[in-house]
């Protein structure tokens, strides 16, 4: 059947809307961890710096499953694998809630690491089968923005359990992922990996290709047997996809410096009773509409342009995060509109970064060139949490009493020093 009908439009629209649902409540199961740190520390007795080596286990291992799953993603497909990812994510994280040590807590949250990483490079293949290079930025926009509202759900839950229901942080990991176990079920039913699974034509994209330079464009007819050895050297071989995967890099390391760490400083020591707690929401909330409105951007005012908007948004998150360091705590009003602008131009740019996957590298190769980049952007991120970590303690402030607190506050000097190299390696690249 021609791809020129509107059924397939409407299942175009269908499939993003069906990795969108899925994927929004993914962060249930990785991003929740900040908001039980303050419980943890209280029962298990387990400092700042060692939690923040836990955040970086299942960082690295998201890391290491992004390199592998995105090209088995290219090879079986993206429907099964982010079903499997969605499920066993779930029953990892009730795991983790029965611990009573380091090692019960790490080990089931290091492989949740791993099973976290089969949905985005995965889902980012499926899309890519179903969208061509001229609406990608649009795509990724929205599939970026169900990212930033998974975020958004898992601060909500997180707060639900521990300020609304008054539950311990073990119900932490319980709740919230029961939402993620019915996405990935839901997915399965609705998604296929391909228009040819529902009897239409592939997507052409050749007039798009054709705006590409002349190596993309034979990047963009590799076969569809091609090996995952030469999948991974011509990603490898790609300097401009490297140089925006050493970018992105930097703004993941700013992006869970601030979604690991800002749960921490609005909760404070008292953290049952803060009433700070939910300025924090401000942050990803501000994260998801910047994330939806930079994929337009780039798409109808950049041109497909992606390297200046994502320096330029990049530089603005390094003067937001900068000034949220001078705002007192107790300020909520300007707490709450800078946190919400720090998020918004700090994930901002994760949708023009996406779409250079397909652009750079061909739908074909999406799903690897996505979990490499990927791989990056968790790798760095995982320095940053235990760096942070350490700098938070040794360096304690007075509070109003005179007493010395953990200096929470600098989480913001580390993100805007990320924020500005990621800005400056993000101009190298070229279309």
């Amino acid at each position: 059947m021609s791809t020129d009908s509107p059924s397939f439009r409407a299942a175009q629209w269908r499939i993003l809307f069906a990795t969108m649902f899925c994927y929004l409540f993914f962060y249930t199961g990785r991003q929740t961890f900040g908001f039980a740190i303050p419980g943890i520390e209280q029962e298990l007795g387990l400092s700042k710096t060692t939690l923040g080596w836990a955040g970086t286990c299942l960082l690295w291992a998201y890391a290491l499953g992004q390199s592998i799953n995105g090209n088995l993603g290219d090879k079986y497909g993206g429907r099964r694998m982010m079903t499997m990812g969605a499920v066993t994510s779930c029953g990892l994280n009730w795991a983790v809630s029965f611990g009573t040590s380091v090692g019960s807590l790490l080990v089931p949250w290091t492989l949740n690491g791993y099973f976290q990483a089969m949905g985005w490079a995965p889902g980012s293949r499926v899309l890519s089968n179903w969208w061509g290079q001229a609406e990608r930025g649009k795509v990724y926009g929205l599939y970026v923005f169900a990212a930033g509202m998974s975020s958004v759900l898992s601060y909500v839950t997180s707060l639900l359990v521990i300020d609304t229901f008054q539950l311990d942080w073990r119900w932490i990991f319980r709740l919230p992922v029961l939402l993620l176990l019915v996405g990935g079920c839901a997915y399965y039913v609705i998604v296929r990996d391909r228009p040819e699974d529902l009897g239409w034509d592939p997507i052409d994209d050749n007039d798009a290709s054709a705006k590409l330079s002349d190596a993309t464009s034979q990047h963009k007819d590799a076969s569809s047997d091609e090996s995952s050895r030469d999948r991974y050297l011509q990603v490898l071989r790609n300097s401009r996809f490297m140089i925006a995967s050493v970018a992105i890099g930097f703004q993941n390391l700013a992006r869970y410096g601030l979604l690991f760490w800002v749960p921490v400083h609005f909760l404070g020591a008292d953290w049952k009773n803060s009433a700070d707690k939910w300025v924090s929401l401000a942050l990803p909330i501000g994260m998801a509409l910047g994330a939806l409105t930079s994929g337009w951007l780039s798409d109808r005012v950049f041109r497909g342009r992606r390297s200046p908007l994502i320096s330029l948004f990049m530089v603005l998150a390094a003067m937001c995060a900068l000034s949220m360091y001078f705002i007192p705590r107790s300020s909520h009003g300007l707490g709450i509109v800078v946190l919400f602008l720090c998020g918004f131009f700090a994930y901002g740019p994760q949708a023009a970064f996406w779409a250079l996957c397909p652009d750079l590298l061909g739908p074909k190769r999406a799903g690897t060139g996505t979990g490499i980049m990927n791989c990056f952007a968790y790798l760095f991120a995982g320095v940053g949490e235990p760096v942070i970590g350490k700098l938070i303690e040794s360096n304690p402030v007075a509070n109003a009493d005179g007493v010395l607190v953990d200096n929470t506050g600098i989480v913001f000097l580390v993100v805007t020093v990320a924020c500005l190299t990621s800005g400056a390696i993000a101009s190298f690249i070229r279309r």
